[in-house]
């Protein structure tokens, strides 16, 4: 009939538009917030998709943290959802905290320049190019994230402090420790790597980000410039 809308179920969709085939093509990153919760929904109703109920919920609830907060029953009583649904999405979303709760109280701590090489040995040990990376604190030592800062030569890693500490400022940092490996194996600092770090001191004081360390990665060995004493 003259403008009735003609529906579609996800089935009926283009394979590159379904979540589920998405997913499973680009990874689950690529998906958005309705996407992921229509996967965990399956079906929708004689009126709405899957995709569609999802977006619904989001809509209705505000976001993922409304539906987080909401209760089972009144998640239940959503056309569409019912119980069984309900706690399928309680569940995902409760799983999800969890996972970050996880991530967080897994966080290491850096308390010695031994910890720091731990983190970054085993994979810095054997590259072909000096990399320098930024371990990124907050103000209790707990790593933030590990960030690779640049990719050198084989005798060079080509640096400037304006992007050393680009991720820093961004995470909001209270501290940094910077690495960097030497692919001949030997950890000796150089007068370019002890000109560096003093570079990056000075731009740390200046943002207000304190630079703790300068680690020198050879293979399995380490030189710490502060401790060196040459900061």
């Amino acid at each position: 009939m003259a403008g009735e809308r003609i529906r579609y179920t996800i089935k009926e969709l283009p394979k590159e538009l379904r979540p589920r085939e998405r997913l499973a093509e680009y990874g689950e990153s690529a998906l958005s917030d309705a996407e992921l919760l229509a996967i965990i929904l399956r079906t929708g109703t004689a009126e709405a998709t899957a995709l569609e109920l999802a977006q619904q919920l989001l809509g209705q609830f505000g976001g993922l943290r409304g539906l987080y907060r909401c209760a089972l029953a009144e998640l239940a009583k959503v056309k569409g959802v019912g119980l069984a649904k309900a706690c399928q999405l309680k569940a995902a979303l409760e799983l999800g905290r969890r996972t970050f709760e996880a991530g967080r109280l897994e966080r290491p701590i850096v308390q010695s320049p031994a910890d720091a090489a731990r983190l970054v040995m085993s994979e810095m040990r054997y590259l072909d190019r000096e990399h320098l990376k930024a371990i990124l604190l907050n103000a209790r030592n707990f790593v933030l994230d590990v960030v690779t800062v640049s990719v050198g030569t084989l005798t060079a890693s080509l640096a400037h402090p304006r992007e050393c500490f680009k991720e820093a400022v961004r995470q909001s940092a209270a501290a940094v420790i910077f690495v960097h490996n030497h692919p001949s194996g030997d950890p000796t600092p150089s007068p370019e790597d002890i000109a560096l770090t003093r570079q990056l001191c000075e731009a740390g004081r200046i943002l207000g980000i304190e630079v703790l360390d300068h680690l020198i990665i050879g293979d399995g060995v380490f030189v710490s410039l502060k401790e060196r004493g040459l900061f």
